[in-house]
């Protein structure tokens, strides 16, 4: 994208922080044919995709004053987010689909000794990723990113700072931080 457009989508997500309607409405004029492509390559149905693009545009609304111009692109902020949209999508079709094969699982379970995890470790697994979320909240926005694009997209420092296009020491150094934070505020759940 030129500057001009960059600067532009800035811009618009600046408005869209201040909660100014018609710059939502411009900034999906500018961006949607795009973001959408992105989420029909993701899920692959037009229905999902679109699905997809409203979730990521309420998204905006709510998130647009976190956006920051240092960290990334607006394009790729947009892609991220409509990417993760896409990604929950798949998810949530694939629990439906699986819902429909509950009523076997359940027999099969009571039928046969199973190795899965009981009750309470799915209680203690359900705990440990709230407090986990509890936890990422607390985190600048910045650490929070870097972390989350790292584990989620499985992506090297040197590959984050790339796309992030900063010094790989800062990234490392987020990385590191954000961590370390993490960390301290786990202790407090365990």
């Amino acid at each position: 994208m030129s500057d001009d457009t960059n600067h532009l989508l800035m811009s618009l997500i600046d408005r869209v922080a201040a909660r100014d309607e018609a710059a939502l409405r411009a900034l999906y004029d500018l961006t949607a044919g795009k973001l959408h492509g992105l989420a029909l390559r993701v899920t692959g149905q037009r229905e999902w995709a679109e699905d997809a693009l409203q979730e990521t545009f309420l998204q905006v609304w709510k998130t647009a004053a976190d956006y920051r111009a240092s960290l990334s692109p607006p394009m790729a902020w947009l892609g991220l987010i409509v990417r993760s949209r896409a990604l929950d999508q798949l998810r949530r079709h694939k629990a439906e689909r699986e819902h429909l094969t509950d009523e076997l699982d359940d027999v099969l379970a009571d039928t046969l000794e199973s190795d899965s995890a009981n009750p309470m470790d799915t209680s203690l697994a359900s705990q440990q990723a709230w407090a986990l979320h509890q936890c990422l909240t607390r985190l600048e926005h910045k650490q929070r990113e870097v972390i989350s694009l790292a584990y989620l997209r499985d992506l090297s420092h040197g590959e984050l700072a790339q796309q992030l296009k900063l010094p790989l020491g800062t990234v490392k150094s987020w990385i590191r931080r954000g961590l370390d934070q993490l960390r301290a505020c786990m202790k407090h759940f365990a």
